[in-house]
């Protein structure tokens, strides 16, 4: 259905502005594109003016849905097209990094690690994505992210370092794995 609407919207030799969507439907299905994995609208959609940053009603931005989503091939249309992979969600000031450790793609994960954001961000709680990685039990992707610099000390607004959570959790491994022990 979205390849089939674009198709006949997008595709014109030509296309004047009166057989485009309008511009809410483009942007709408830019969010569709990512959600679903449709890496080959994103461009067709850029060149007809879509916010390739902007969010839907949840507060997400295409990215953080593409990522959240697990379409990797997706993430990286979002990327070469001009999307900040580092924009947090509008609502808890959560980052795609911080998504994917709920959902524990790792591949997605060290994709985001390559995008040069900073790796100590913090939502409007404070948490990082290595507290939440540490919460959900994400024992690769706390390893990725110490290596590319988390700070296991840095406390969340209750005081809870990312070993606190795991703690929390009752996640031996993750403490000791926070710890250096193995």
């Amino acid at each position: 259905m979205l390849s089939l609407l674009l198709a006949t919207t997008l595709a014109a030799a030509s296309p004047t502005a009166d057989a485009l969507p309008s511009p809410e439907r483009r942007q709408q299905l830019l969010f569709d594109a990512a959600r679903l994995g449709r890496a080959d609208m994103i461009a067709p959609l850029v060149k007809a003016g879509v916010d390739i940053n902007a969010t839907d009603a949840r507060g997400f931005t295409p990215l953080i849905l593409a990522a959240y989503n697990g379409q990797a091939e997706t993430l990286d249309a979002l990327i070469a097209a001009g999307a900040d992979p580092c924009k947090p969600d509008a609502s808890q000031g959560n980052t795609a990094q911080m998504g994917v450790a709920f959902k524990g793609n790792d591949a997605i994960a060290a994709r985001l690690l390559t995008a040069g954001c900073d790796v100590n961000a913090r939502n409007m709680a404070g948490q990082t994505a290595l507290m939440m990685a540490a919460l959900f039990g994400r024992s690769a992707q706390v390893a990725m992210l110490v290596k590319a610099g988390a700070d296991p000390a840095l406390a969340d607004a209750s005081g809870r370092t990312a070993k606190a959570v795991a703690q929390g959790q009752g996640n031996d491994a993750m403490v000791a794995q926070l710890e250096g022990r193995n």
